[in-house]
């Protein structure tokens, strides 16, 4: 018996010491998500230290039950969610959470979470480097119910110095750019392993004359995805769409989806109809002039013919992207 009790204990203890080993420690989480969290810092005016001590807390530094199972590192729940549910007890038996199919999508949804609610616009107000302010205005607008929420976050901050972060996207945006390059280029492009068929079709746009365009279908894809005439890439955001949505559904990050759209101070609306460009613009497109059958600022004719804005300006001896183009008026294009 005793030699049955000590060998209980001996298994015991081993798989205790096998699990601290695969426990993800606060320094290797911050490690891994920093470089997300100034990503979203840079797209959503959310301080990178909140995000990281949000996550910190949440999940515990990624070991949660929560976190492993369903990539859900900041226990949000399901509200109006439409894509896979877990449910786990929590302020009540049997709550419903969402789940995703990577961590990453996680901080991204946490993002759109805090910008797409109104109980939480006034911590937009604050300053991004006042992370005190934002852990108690966090607090106050609900998203915990401990009390010691601010005073949570506000300590994992200091003792793990993650207001760094936020200086680095402040003061040195170049270098927190570099990092985040440096995560992209790590990532596989989009569309690399993917099976595509191009066929002969026809492009109708709002007032415009049909022409001849190459459609390319995407193999495995819940919607088609065309070619401007330059071949760079888009889709049509249908009635529901968010930028987010449409980067889960093709494997980007929400700031790269952002930053082909040119989607600047937080102007992340979609309309039905609207061009998103899954693949970065050109310097310039395939005709070398075009008019247009309706007034049309720079940014609606570099989202229609997917050429940057700085080309068409600069093309176009213009000095704003909103600048506007009368109906009928010549506009280079390269």
């Amino acid at each position: 018996m005793k030699k049955v009790i000590l060998l209980t204990g001996v298994l015991l203890a081993f798989h205790a010491q096998a699990s601290n080993q695969n426990k993800i420690t606060k320094q290797e989480y911050i490690n891994t998500w920093s470089p997300v969290a100034m990503e979203n810092m840079l797209s959503h005016k959310i301080p990178a230290s909140i995000t990281l001590a949000q996550g910190i807390l949440e999940s515990g530094s990624g070991n949660s039950e929560l976190a492993r199972e369903a990539n859900n590192h900041f226990g949000i729940k399901c509200h109006n969610w439409t894509g896979e549910k877990v449910y786990r007890d929590d302020d009540a038996k049997n709550e419903c959470f969402r789940k995703y199919s990577n961590a990453e999508l996680s901080f991204v949804d946490h993002s759109e979470f805090l910008t797409g609610r109104q109980r939480y616009a006034e911590l937009f107000t604050l300053k991004a480097d006042d992370y005190k302010a934002w852990a108690k205005g966090l607090k106050a607008a609900g998203y915990a119910t401990n009390p010691k929420y601010p005073d949570l976050l506000i300590d994992l901050i200091e003792s793990m110095e993650l207001y760094k972060f936020d200086e680095l996207v402040l003061n040195s945006p170049g270098k927190a750019t570099n990092v985040l390059a440096k995560k992209e280029k790590s990532q596989p492009e989009y569309g690399a392993d993917k099976k595509v068929t191009t066929v002969s079709a026809k492009k109708t746009t709002s007032k415009q004359p049909q022409k001849k365009q190459e459609i390319e279908v995407t193999l495995g894809k819940t919607r088609e995805t065309a070619l401007h005439d330059n071949k760079v890439k888009f889709v049509i955001a249908k009635k529901g769409d968010t930028y987010y949505k449409i980067a889960e559904e093709f494997g980007m990050t929400l700031n790269q989806i952002h930053k082909y759209n040119d989607v600047k101070n937080g102007n992340t609306s979609l309309k039905a109809g609207d061009i998103v460009n899954i693949h970065p613009k050109r310097s310039k497109g395939k005709e070398d002039t075009k008019t247009y059958s309706k007034e049309m600022t720079i940014l609606e004719i570099s989202q229609l013919e997917g050429i940057k804005v700085e080309s068409l300006m600069k093309l176009n001896h213009l000095s704003s992207s909103q600048e506007t183009v009368k109906k009928g008026q010549k506009v280079a294009l390269r």
